[in-house]
């Protein structure tokens, strides 16, 4: 049923796109030559690269994700910046040209009479999709499996009033999850008790959840990152009730649903389209140095293997994306067999590195293989840095939220790297948390850059280990 549903939800902008095009082209022919019409059959296939165009550019920015919760006025809103945007770019690769065109009243007349149909017909067969989605949710015939955790006076009035309003929200409480270990009598009779919030990732699965919503107290919010870290991963929408001195203070922007005010947790961190870019930009760097230095790749392997016996490449397993397990390959830099003893972080001064092995950590140059991690998607250019998973369990002993990490591609370079630098000890891994946790919060393609351009500040400074 949703499947079916999106796919006739993109299928509705294509032919909005399409219809838009071909009655243009009649208006564009009324304006300009003065009544004389004559259609073309490459109107058609024209038509269908042209509705191709917008349906990516939706796409691109992330207008076809959950298609059944949207508003319709901002949606239109969206829609009409979307439009603009992309109607210029039709303008000046299709329209600017035109030998019809023969004058700047004639081009203003031609933007304008397009921008104006596009949004039109497209703000007319959103606004239905939109209406229809709505008219499914309200049914019954679409709806979501909820899940709230909490416990006592809160718990309880945001139960009831997704109750009360649970028709066009279409969420279907599954139950409650306890925060405490005595759970207050008066909800049996109202919610389902499922159990402890420990057991949630569990639950999820056995419920086929798709949204959780937090109802702490206010004296509870400790519990707020051990929950959020247990959440980790898990692919529900996540609200959290805030309390009234957050809400005075301005310091949370909430979503007034249900009558309840919610803060929404943000699961997507980049734009569609900046995401694409991102990944592009990953590629695109990895093959030039890859195929362009490879004769500074030569040099180093050589000197690597001048300097102490052993493996040119040093490979070791490391911790990725959602916690996948990757190889991440360096220059060696230390001294064959340098972890006989076990799992240990090099330090300033550390014996195990060779002369060759310190000058290259300086500058950087042990990480140049790491762009076949990129180019293979187990890393990125820039992103919070891999570790293993030995010292990722003494990490989250002290701060959980290390598992936010987990949610993005690790970098051969970091914000955490470029400001505080290489940590020698768990302690300082949990001290440079809080860079990376602020670039995943910020994530976007002008903070890439700005710490693409910190690190290049840093090897040339020679300020690496």
């Amino acid at each position: 049923m949703r499947k079916v549903n999106k796919i006739t939800f993109v299928f509705t902008d294509f032919i909005a796109a399409f219809l838009a095009w071909v009655l243009f082209f009649i208006l564009r022919k009324i304006i300009l030559e003065e009544g004389v019409i004559h259609l073309p059959w490459s109107l058609l296939s024209n038509a269908a690269i042209i509705a191709s165009f917008w349906t990516l550019l939706y796409a691109l920015t992330g207008q076809y994700r959950e298609v059944f919760r949207k508003s319709r006025v901002k949606e239109i809103l969206n829609l009409a910046q979307i439009s603009f945007v992309g109607g210029v770019i039709i303008f000046f690769v299709l329209l600017l040209d035109d030998e019809g065109v023969y004058n700047y009243q004639a081009y203003y007349k031609t933007i304008a009479t397009y921008l104006f149909v596009h949004f039109f017909t497209s703000a007319l067969c959103k606004t239905l999709a939109i209406t229809h989605n709505q008219n499914l949710v309200k049914q019954g015939k679409v709806y979501f499996n909820t899940l709230i955790i909490g416990s006592n006076s809160n718990a309880r009035d945001v139960y009831k009033e997704l109750e009360k309003n649970n028709r066009h929200l279409g969420l279907q409480i599954k139950g409650f999850v306890h925060v405490f270990d005595s759970f207050g009598h008066f909800y049996e009779d109202e919610l389902c008790n499922l159990g402890p919030y420990r057991a949630i990732a569990d639950l999820i699965k056995l419920h086929q959840i798709e949204e959780v919503i937090i109802a702490i107290e206010p004296q509870e919010h400790e519990k707020i990152t051990e929950i959020l870290s247990l959440l980790e991963g898990e692919n529900v929408r996540i609200s959290i009730l805030p309390d009234v001195y957050q809400i005075l203070l301005g310091s949370v922007k909430v979503n007034h649903l249900f009558g309840t005010p919610l803060i929404e947790v943000k699961q997507d961190l980049m734009p569609v389209w900046q995401e694409i870019l991102k990944r592009a930009a990953d590629i695109a760097v990895s093959l030039f140095f890859m195929l362009f230095f490879c004769w500074v790749y030569f040099i180093i392997a050589l000197l690597v293997k001048l300097s102490s016996p052993g493996n040119i490449i040093y490979r070791q397993e490391r911790i990725g994306k959602s916690g996948r397990p990757f190889y991440i390959y360096k220059f060696r830099s230390m001294f064959a067999d340098a972890e006989t003893n076990g799992p240990a972080l090099s330090s300033d001064l550390d014996p195990r590195v060779t002369p060759w092995g310190r000058f290259m950590r300086k500058v950087r140059l042990d990480e140049l293989p790491q762009f076949y991690n990129v180019l293979v998607g187990e890393m990125s250019l820039v992103g919070p840095r891999p570790e293993r998973q030995y010292f990722i369990d003494q990490i989250v002993l002290a701060a959980p939220q290390y598992k936010h990490l987990l949610r993005v591609r690790p970098g051969i370079t970091s914000l955490g790297l470029v400001k505080f630098g290489y940590a020698q000890n768990v302690e300082e891994m949990v001290k440079r948390l809080k860079y990376d946790i602020l670039y995943i919060e910020n994530m976007s393609l002008a903070m890439d850059f700005r710490v693409l351009l910190y690190t290049i500040k840093v090897i040339v400074e020679g300020r690496g280990k």
